[in-house]
């Protein structure tokens, strides 16, 4: 590192937990982040802001108006740009030494599972059960971490899955047999926060996987009830029987 990233750097440094190899980690990760809505504005700023090397960004999508009570990376003069340019500029004004690679286009299977297997960590941050069961078998056939999230409403929930733990339970193991025509937030709505604590808290385990440090929600479920200020953490069981991993173990 060099004197102006000693400086931008020096509260986490200060960290036991991170110091300046955690630091210089976090410098030479990779991530990837798929999905630049709600829950992947807030991971792409913190990550930026902490120091993440590289953030590699993938959404198809364009900023529209009724995105912005919540997806705080994007600006009203974004309206109709690409979400990709829109995060990958306010990554530049954030923190202009975060390198990003953009990829503005839906992924296919093998074309994502080629993306997933050049980075550190994935972050799951799309709203549709398809694409994540698409991410949890990449991240399980490259054998990359994963922290995924999702928001409705005024609840959230977050779990990890990491190919380093024996027996870790993938996306499949939690929600295998749910599809596409469950309640998303353009039918049920969302309140701004709500997306906020639940991608700051994938960023905070993001941060714990890259630098190594306490124990992450790998086997577990969290579970967040912003009505009634209630975190749930609950155990979760590898499937044995399930589809995506059982033959990775």
């Amino acid at each position: 590192m060099d004197d102006d990233q000693l400086l931008r750097y020096s509260r986490q440094i200060m960290l036991p937990d991170i110091d300046i190899a955690g630091q210089e980690a976090m410098l030479a990760s990779r991530v990837l982040i798929i999905g630049l809505g709600g829950l992947g504005c807030p991971v792409a700023l913190y990550l930026a802001a902490a120091g993440v090397g590289t953030l590699v960004l993938v959404d198809f999508d364009t900023v529209d108006e009724s995105n912005l009570q919540r997806q705080i990376a994007h600006r009203t003069a974004d309206v109709g740009r690409l979400k990709v340019e829109s995060v990958t500029a306010s990554i530049a004004a954030l923190n202009p030494g975060v390198a990003v690679e953009a990829i503005a286009e839906r992924l296919e299977p093998a074309a994502l599972q080629d993306v997933v297997d050049g980075v550190d960590l994935v972050m799951d941050c799309t709203d549709s059960f398809s694409v994540r069961y698409a991410i949890s078998d990449a991240c399980v056939n490259t054998a990359t971490p994963l922290v995924s999230g999702a928001a409705i409403g005024l609840e959230g929930q977050l779990m990890v899955y990491d190919p380093r733990v024996a027996d870790a339970p993938c996306y499949r193991c939690l929600y295998e047999g749910a599809d596409d025509r469950q309640l998303n937030c353009a039918e049920a709505g969302v309140a701004a926060a709500t997306v906020g604590v639940i991608g700051t808290l994938q960023a905070s385990e993001a941060i714990k996987l890259l630098v190594g440090y306490g124990e992450s929600l790998v086997g577990h479920l969290l579970v967040w009830d912003a009505k009634y200020m209630d975190f749930r953490k609950l155990r979760l069981k590898r499937d044995p029987n399930c589809p995506g991993c059982r033959d990775q173990h």
